[in-house]
């Protein structure tokens, strides 16, 4: 199975009082603009059997929607396993119940390097991996998917991904 790991792009900068609830704080106009061309670079590394999986937070969401506009997929499924205050354990057994031979999870930092430290490294390793806003990684799981047993394929930060396009 190969996985691509997608940081939601630039979102507003926590405010409880305009977002008491984070889940609900929103990607800025810049950040919809920029990812918006980092989508329609990452597009056509997207097999068309690829499903996209997403945290239900809305900057999560909302990214996971326009890179599924760029790519011609369906529309996202929202999986509270991604969300920015889960266990990465729960991202294993989510990614272990999928079938598809390519899955997409759109999240959040540090949630996303911690998943990706695991997937590389194992449940005890930690793995400083800077994942910037907007970027994508690619790991493959050839056996089991499974704490330390993915190799990493590729990691692109979004200037990269917006220069494809």
């Amino acid at each position: 199975m190969d996985v691509i790991l997608v940081r939601h792009a630039i979102a507003h900068e926590r405010n409880r009082k305009r977002w008491p609830d984070d889940s609900l704080r929103p990607l800025t106009p810049a950040g919809r603009a920029k990812f918006r061309k980092a989508a329609r670079g990452l597009a056509p590394w997207l097999p068309k059997a690829a499903v996209i999986l997403t945290s239900p937070w809305v900057r999560a969401r909302d990214t996971a929607r326009m890179l599924a506009d760029a790519a011609r997929h369906e529309k996202p499924i929202e999986c509270i396993e991604l969300a920015g205050d889960e266990s990465v354990k729960r991202a294993f057994d989510l990614l272990r119940a999928r079938k598809e031979g390519t899955v997409v999870l759109v999240g959040h930092e540090p949630y996303l390097g911690q998943l990706l430290s695991a997937a590389l490294g194992g449940e005890r390793r930690h793995l400083k991996i800077e994942f910037k806003k907007g970027g994508a990684a690619c790991v493959a799981f050839q056996r089991s998917v499974a704490p330390g047993q993915a190799t990493l394929c590729w990691m692109l930060p979004p200037r990269f991904l917006r220069a494809l396009h």
